[in-house]
């Protein structure tokens, strides 16, 4: 029988030394990503789990994880630039956002992309929002920059804003201060919502 001081050695020893291994939730908070980023990771060959369970679960080495944050977790996200306007006729207005948008994070030193949407800030379901909400959501994203909130959405920013605060996306904006009356954000919004009803109407009308 080992000496009770020996027993106590070893467990010290196990706990620092051999790290548990654990499920794919927790790898993915080690690394402050979701689990789908992690089942991607994968898929590409970037990391592989140290096991699987009779039922086929993932379990990944803790140490290793560690090393991998500590590595190559701040490479993997990205800072991302989000540009809009609502109809096509505004393109030029989409350029000069772009090239704003371009010149201040590269002034930054950030590794950055722009995701552009040509679409109503009411419409819920544009291209360039979804694909941007789902890499916010996966923890690809590790700031978020506008040249105004409306650019994002007319209404329900905040929602998104919330989102990014919960996953530890910052948002950048870069005109914040440039704030418009109660009186021109509530004509803006009027003048959307008539554009949107009014492309309904004669839309559907035209069938």
């Amino acid at each position: 029988m080992l000496p009770k001081i020996w027993v106590v050695f070893r467990k010290a020893w196990c706990t620092a030394y051999m790290a548990p291994l654990v499920s794919i939730g927790v790898a993915a908070r080690e690394l402050g990503v979701h689990p789908d980023t992690m089942r991607r990771w994968e898929q590409e060959g970037r990391i592989e789990p140290a096991e699987r369970t009779p039922g086929g679960r993932r379990r990944y080495d803790q140490a290793k994880l560690r090393q991998l944050g500590r590595h190559k977790a701040p490479s993997t996200r990205t800072t991302i630039a989000h540009a809009r306007v609502s109809t096509n006729g505004q393109q030029d207005d989409l350029v000069l956002q772009v090239a704003l948008l371009e010149s201040f994070c590269a002034a930054q030193g950030w590794t950055y992309e722009v995701i552009s949407d040509v679409g109503s800030g009411l419409n819920y379901h544009k291209r360039g929002l979804k694909q941007l909400i789902s890499r916010i959501c996966s923890g690809e994203v590790s700031r978020l920059v506008l040249t105004h909130k409306d650019r994002l959405l007319r209404f329900g920013a905040e929602l998104v804003f919330s989102l990014c605060e919960h996953l530890g996306t910052e948002v950048v904006i870069i005109n914040a201060s440039e704030e418009s009356s109660f009186e021109e954000n509530l004509a803006q919004d009027v003048i959307e919502i008539v554009t949107v009803f009014s492309a309904r109407l004669y839309g559907s009308r035209s069938h």
